[in-house]
């Protein structure tokens, strides 16, 4: 059920649109009127909680332009149903186990390292990525860490943001051209898959972001009996090879950064090593 956006929320938006609207004296007061009547919709829009099957919807379409960039690898299925069973193991006994049509990893074909996570529960790995990973609980800290960003819901934040940004700009532009496209307001709200796409794919989401993607991260690992530690041990794998100008370096902190930020708080959690057992499965399954 979609929540109503708080009046105070409505007039935090609407009253500095207002205030450019009549700071220009070259519009008429029907003109200025009917601009905000019109824009109020579009902008209360931008604010409105997205359904499970909007958010699946929202990230099919940005899985389906990641997959214009890299081919998916489909030449091992041991390997990905490998990677299937540890997300669904962090899943299953995590907060949020099922979303609109549940998650799904993926193998992006390429020696980039890098992983992406849409809002609709798709999780891309590179083989890069999955070769540069020493064990399970590093592998699990990777996808751990990507479910995190789905459950926290970084990229439908991001896309509201977009959208509310777009509608205020074009409106602001029409005020200082006289001129109003409705039309093209409302285009603004349906081309947030780009910027989304953008985000997660060439800019990366904020370092508060990934912080916070992290240390959630440790919460799913532990809980599903995995050893934190072997997020530790990935951060210092890919800390190795950090480039800030290529691949995962454009879109993540540096991982010494991140190391700083998972040590402040990886000691709350206790978990009995067991990565011993599953050594075994995992030296078999990833080559």
């Amino acid at each position: 059920m979609k929540k109503k956006i708080p009046a105070v929320i409505a007039l935090v938006l609407l009253v500095p649109l207002a205030a450019l609207f009549f700071s220009c004296g070259s519009l008429s007061g029907s003109q200025i009127a009917n601009i905000l009547i019109k824009s109020a919709p579009s902008i209360m829009k931008a604010l409105e909680d997205i359904t499970p099957e909007q958010e699946y919807y929202i990230g099919r379409a940005v899985a389906a332009n990641i997959l214009t960039m890299y081919n998916i690898y489909d030449k091992d299925w041991n390997l990905i149903l490998y990677l299937n069973k540890i997300c669904k193991t962090i899943t299953v006994n995590s907060d949020r186990p099922e979303i609109y049509n549940g998650y799904h990893v993926a193998i992006l074909d390429t020696d980039e390292i890098n992983a992406f996570a849409t809002s609709g529960g798709h999780i891309f790995i590179t083989r890069g990525l999955i070769a540069d990973a020493p064990s399970e609980d590093a592998l699990a800290g990777v996808i751990a860490h990507e479910v995190a960003h789905i459950q926290l819901q970084h990229g439908l934040k991001a896309i509201k943001n977009a959208r509310a940004t777009q509608a205020l700009v074009q409106t602001g532009t029409a005020v200082a051209s006289e001129k109003m496209n409705l039309g093209e307001l409302t285009d603004a709200f349906t081309q947030s898959i780009g910027d989304i796409v953008n985000t997660m794919v060439v800019s990366g989401y904020s370092q508060s972001q990934e912080f916070d993607a992290d240390n959630k991260a440790l919460g799913l690992m532990a809980a599903a009996g995995y050893d934190p530690q072997g997020l530790v041990l990935m951060l210092q794998n890919l800390a190795k090879n950090y480039t800030p100008s290529s691949g995962f370096g454009k879109t993540h902190p540096n991982p010494n950064d991140r190391l700083k930020n998972v040590e402040k708080t990886i000691n709350n959690y206790n978990v009995a090593d067991t990565t011993s057992y599953r050594q075994q499965r995992y030296s078999a399954t990833v080559k």
